[in-house]
Formats: C-alpha cells, structure tokens, sequence
C-alpha cells in the first residue's frame, strides 16, 4: 500500500497501517544496506585468505563432506538422505549426496555393494515411464513444472545412477513420442519462448538429456536423429546478437535471464560436442552478467544457478578459444571468492542465497531458513569450484582430485 492511500482511511486505521508500512519500510531498508556492506566486506575478507593461502581447500572439501555426512538416513540405507539436515528423506536429495561424493572421489571409500544398495533405493522410485518420483514431495506441480519436479529430477537421477555405476532400470518411455521425425522440431515450436524462455529451457534441457542417456547408456539408436533435430531448431533459433535465445538481452534482467536460459541448452551442446554458433557473442553476454562482487546476478547476492549458469560457459569456451581470454581469466578469478561466501563453515554446507531464505520450490518440506545450508546447492557450488579449478590452472581449488564424470546433465568433462 502506498503511504498516500491512508488517508482515505479512518483515522485509526491510518495511525495503524502508517506504522506497520513504516516498520516494513525500516526493515527492508535494514536489510539492503546489510546486503550493502556485509557482503563486500565478507568478499574482501576472503580475497585476503586466499592472496595470504590461509584457505585449506582440503578443509573445504573435509568439512563439505561432513555436511553430506550429517544429512544422511544411515538407519534407512546407504543412499538415503535428507534435503537439510533434520529433515525427511528425499530421492532428490539422494541424488545430490551421490553427485557431491562422485565429484570429490568419496564413493571410492564404499563397497560395491553399498552402491549397488544406493542405486537400488533410487531404482525404486522409478515409474513406469521412467520417470522418477518421490511420494514424500508427490503434488499436482511436480507433474507438470520442469524447474522442478519429476523430469527435473529425473535428470539429477540418471547422473547419480551413472556415477553409482548403474544404469536405469526401465526405459524413458516419457521421450518415446519424439521418436517419430517432425515431432521435436514440431513440440519445441509451441513453447513460450517470448515470455517464459528460462522455463522453456529447463522443459528441453530435461528431455534432451533423457534422449542423450537413452542414446547412451540405454541402446536407443534412434535418440541421435531426434537430438539432432533439436539441435537444428535451436541454432536456427539462437539470438546472433546475444547467443541466446527468448530474451533480446536490453536490460541486466534480460541479459541474466538470457544466459541462464541459454545454459542449460549449452549443457547439451557441450555433452555432444555439438558446435556452438555465436561463441563471441555467448562471451560477452555471460560477462555482461557479473556484478561488482564477483556473482553473476543483478542482485549482489546472486544463488547458485545465477553463478554457475556463466561459470560453466566461461570455463568451457575459455579452453577452446582466445576471444577476450584475459578477461574472461580475470572474470572467473573474481567469480572464486564469491562462491566461497556461499560456504557455511560452521556445517559445511553451502546456501543457494546469502542473507535469503529458500522457498521458491512448490513444497515446504524443501524450503531453508536465512543462510540455512541445502544439499543441493552445496552440490552445485561444489560443482562451481570444479569447474573454476579447470580454468585457474594455478589455483589452490586446482590441487583438489576432482572426479567430473562423462554422463549428460550438469556434471561432466
């Protein structure tokens, strides 16, 4: 309500809104200028540790590890864990633990049967589309969103299964309909790509990586004409000026929503060595995105997705070709302490948002606290530094044994 709109009100219903809008004013500028300067203080602070190499990057890896300790359901099996610490246990979850452990090398330390277990517990919540679901966060929009929910998961899923060493147990008959030519071309041409792209992206980004598994791990041939049919509709699709595609990249907003809607498209180009078009243009929109803290997020305090949606480009093009290379070095140096502010070292684990609480996804069992850690950007953070490590050679992040796997999804080199 505007300050303005009280006085048509009675004079004690003025004196009362007036004082909770002011108290709401007061609070939310409270938490700006906390944002304002605890942030580059704490970024500072950190670009100081690591300048004077007190960052322990095997402590990070110790104590993220524990973090993932602490969420595990031992009494339930060896693959079942928890969302946060405390809390039910959740397939997605399990996934999360799996991905985290693959990538600094600790599912070496389990026996073969203990991740024949692990795969087995994710096995059983697969349906019969193939499709993955999880009766402890079951609801209408898990059917039907693809930023989350079952085909959302079920990519995280196969990941997990591939770095557990098993493959899925039934065929992804949720792709078969793209079986037929014209389909994918037809099906992507009905999407909303003019007000929804980011959305969008994550809807093809699912399915293509079902096609590319399928392809891969579950001898289904025909999964390689239809991946090139979508490749050949996105490049035909793809914004020359931007690299991008759905947003005409104008505003910060615009630029930032364009480049994570371009990731999880480059994700698939990337796992197939597919060429990708405008790689210039995909530089500078991706730099275009980071702010003065080091995130890549119009707002200082940029998540987990914001950060690795132009970390993950930037590496990859970084070792393939010189365009802006410096700048692009200088960027992801300035991108390593920022993910390190993410790190919660009193658990170990590591936030989506510093200074926010989590509850963007449809069910509550999912949603944290201010600063509350989650597994799953404690994985994708985790996966920020691996990839950071690939292009600062030099680096103390680079010493760590990183195990990036080769399956489709986010996860691999």
């Amino acid at each position: 309500m505007s300050p303005f709109s009280l006085f048509q009100l009675p004079k004690i219903q003025i004196v009362k809104r007036a004082a909770r809008w002011s108290r709401s004013r007061t609070k939310q500028i409270f938490k700006n200028t906390r944002l304002a300067l605890q942030l580059p203080n704490r970024v500072a602070s950190i670009k100081k540790e690591l300048r004077m190499g007190r960052i322990d990057f095997d402590v990070v890896r110790s104590t993220t590890l524990e973090y993932v300790a602490a969420n595990r359901i031992a009494t339930l099996g060896p693959g079942v864990y928890s969302y946060k610490v405390g809390g039910p246990p959740l397939v997605y979850a399990s996934a999360y633990a799996a991905l985290l452990r693959s990538l600094y090398g600790d599912l070496e330390s389990l026996s073969t049967r203990e991740r024949n277990d692990w795969a087995a517990y994710l096995l059983n919540h697969q349906s019969e589309d193939g499709l993955f679901r999880d009766p402890q966060i079951a609801c209408s929009q898990a059917e039907a969103m693809d930023w989350w929910g079952w085909r959302h998961m079920t990519l995280h899923v196969l990941m997990a299964l591939s770095a557990l060493g098993g493959p899925a147990a039934r065929s992804l008959r949720c792709i078969d309909h793209f079986s037929v030519p014209g389909k994918m071309a037809g099906w992507l041409a009905t999407l909303n790509w003019t007000e929804d792209a980011a959305t969008v992206s994550n809807q093809v980004q699912n399915y293509g990586t079902m096609l590319q598994y399928a392809r891969d791990f579950q001898d289904k041939g025909w999964c390689e004409a239809t991946l090139n049919e979508m490749f050949d509709w996105l490049d035909h699709h793809q914004d020359g000026t931007t690299g991008c595609w759905g947003y005409p990249g104008r505003t910060p907003w615009q630029r930032s929503q364009a480049v994570q809607t371009g990731y999880h498209f480059w994700c698939l180009y990337f796992y197939d060595n597919r060429p990708i078009r405008h790689v210039e243009k995909i530089i500078d929109s991706c730099l275009s995105t980071q702010n003065r803290l080091g995130g890549f997020g119009v707002q200082l305090n940029s998540s987990a997705c914001e950060d690795i949606d132009s970390i993950d480009p930037l590496v990859r093009f970084s070792l393939s070709t010189r365009y802006r290379r410096n700048e692009v070095r200088a960027s992801l140096e300035r991108a390593l302490p920022w993910v390190l502010v993410n790190h919660n070292r009193n658990d170990g684990g590591w936030v989506f948002k510093r200074h926010q609480p989590y509850s963007i996804v449809p069910h509550k069992t999912m949603w944290a606290g201010t600063d509350e850690s989650l597994m799953p950007y404690t994985w994708f953070r985790t996966l920020s530094l691996a990839y950071l490590a690939k292009a600062l050679p030099d680096s103390p992040i680079a010493n760590l044994k990183w195990n990036i796997g080769k399956f489709p999804g986010h996860q691999f080199w």
